[in-house]
Formats: C-alpha cells, structure tokens, sequence
C-alpha cells in the first residue's frame, strides 16, 4: 500500500498543471469552509443605497442589485455548492457502489435487472432527470442534493460493477472463498478496496458535474432559492442586469468555471496517475 501510494504521488507531481489545479481547488476548498470568516460583509445585507457599484477597493468584485457584496456571495456560494457537489456525490457514490457491487458479484437474474434499470436511467439526461426529480421534491438544498444524487447513481453503480466482475475471478478471491471467507466480507475486505481507483476517479470529477447540475437547477429556480447565496442563482439574478452591469454574472461564471476546470483537471491526473496505461 506504501509503495502504491508513493508511486500515485510520484506520477501525480510529473504533471505540473495537474498539481496547479490542485493547489487552486484547495484554496478554493478553504475559502469555502472559512467564508464566513474570510467575507468582509454580511452575503444577505442589503444596502440600497450601494447599488450596481463596480469593483472598486471596498468592493472588489462590485455589489448587486440589492447592494449586497458581490465578493461574500460568492464566497458563501462556495461553500454552498461545495457542499451540494461533496454531499451529493458521497450519497451518489455510496448507493452506487452497493448496487454495482451487489449485482456483479451475483450476477445473474439480480444482475441482469438491476442493470437494465441502471441503463433506463442512463437513458435519460442527466440533467433533466435531475430537474424532473426537482420538481417532485420541491426548492431547498436538501431536496437539491437529493435530487443531484439520485441521477448520478447509475454512473457509479456501472463502473463498481465492471470492477468487481473483473476483480472477482481472481486467483487471491477465489482462494478466500474456498477458506470459507463469507460473501459480505468477500465484497468489502477484499474486492472493493482493489476497486477504488476508478471510483475515486469518477468521483472526483463528479463533484464538478454536480456543482454545474446544481447551478443549473439553481438557475431555473428549481434549487437554492433567495436570501442564499449560490453561483447558479446569482447568474439568475443578474441576467437581467448583464448588458449595463455585466459583473453580476461575470465573477458567479467564473467561480462556476474555475471550479469545474480544476476538478476536471485533478480528476483526468488522478486517472493517470492511478492506471499505470495512461503513464507517460
């Protein structure tokens, strides 16, 4: 495991751009935790009298329609899409692996109709059963988490269950198996932890589908709704705004595609650096 670990970090730090992004989304991580901390105003208060102020020294990135800070709010809507990518994609990967695991180490009839609901709802967008399961649940974060998660179940459950298919044949598995080793302790001792490298990998870059979901949601007024701060909402806001007062959505799309390259980015490293075939 040593040994593995120090080869992931060695071929990790031979891409130069991998390890700036990963820089980037650490600080981004961190200013999302300490925002409250970090925002020199309130992101909720409203000051009238501040509106549509441009970036200037006491308000770097400008204020909004309601004289709010633009820079809090974007800091507060770190945290808060963060928090929806992270949480949605621990639930996401979670049932995921249990569905994939399950249904290929069993195969069979289980198998065969887990996965032919997994391909029914791979069938449809992504982003488009997540607003149809937005529409069901109703506004709020929780119900916006849920509503990401439960899309992207079928992307997780297909990649653990290839894995363990083709990690359950071999010779240490079956050697378990004859020793008596029972089928739960097989599938979480010994084929699962061999399984990793793609779900981290998957995982990873998942966030960043999550967080672009979210604001989509957001966007439409199917997720996190005012006083809250959120990227995809605060685009929302300010579309209206965008040809006299272009900043409004200027640094919310940035923070949205900053956050996505550098996940994107990290994740395609984590797969080199995992897979010994994608090693320059």
């Amino acid at each position: 495991m040593k040994r593995r670990l120090k080869d992931f970090f060695k071929y990790y730090s031979r891409n130069k751009i991998a390890v700036i992004a990963l820089i980037i989304l650490v600080v981004i991580i961190i200013a999302a935790i300490f925002s409250d901390i970090i925002a020199p105003y309130n992101f909720a208060k409203q000051i009238p009298k501040d509106r549509f102020q441009t970036p200037n020294s006491v308000h770097l990135m400008g204020t909004d329609n309601f004289g709010r800070d633009i820079f809090s709010r974007i800091l507060r809507g770190a945290s808060v899409s963060l928090k929806i990518g992270f949480l949605s994609v621990l639930i996401s990967t979670v049932i995921g692996v249990l569905i994939g695991a399950f249904a290929g180490f069993y195969e069979g009839p289980f198998d065969a109709i887990v996965m032919r609901v997994m391909d029914t709802i791979l069938s449809i967008p992504q982003l488009v059963l997540a607003i149809a399961i937005a529409a069901v649940l109703g506004n709020g974060m929780k119900n916006l988490i849920l509503a990401v998660s439960l899309a992207s179940i079928p992307s997780y459950a297909r990649i653990v269950r290839s894995q363990v298919l083709s990690v359950k044949n071999l010779e240490y598995i079956e050697s378990a198996k004859l020793s008596g080793v029972n089928d739960f302790k097989l599938i979480f001792s010994e084929i699962l932890p061999n399984s990793f490298a793609p779900i981290i990998v998957q995982a990873t870059i998942g966030v960043g589908t999550a967080i672009l979901s979210a604001a989509s949601l957001s966007f439409i007024g199917m997720g996190i709704m005012p006083p809250e701060a959120e990227w995809g909402q605060m685009l929302s806001e300010g579309r209206a705004y965008i040809r006299n007062y272009p900043h409004l959505t200027l640094f919310p799309g940035l923070a949205i595609a900053l956050t996505i390259l550098v996940l994107n980015i990290v994740g395609d490293a984590l797969r080199d650096a995992f897979d010994p075939k994608y090693r320059r």
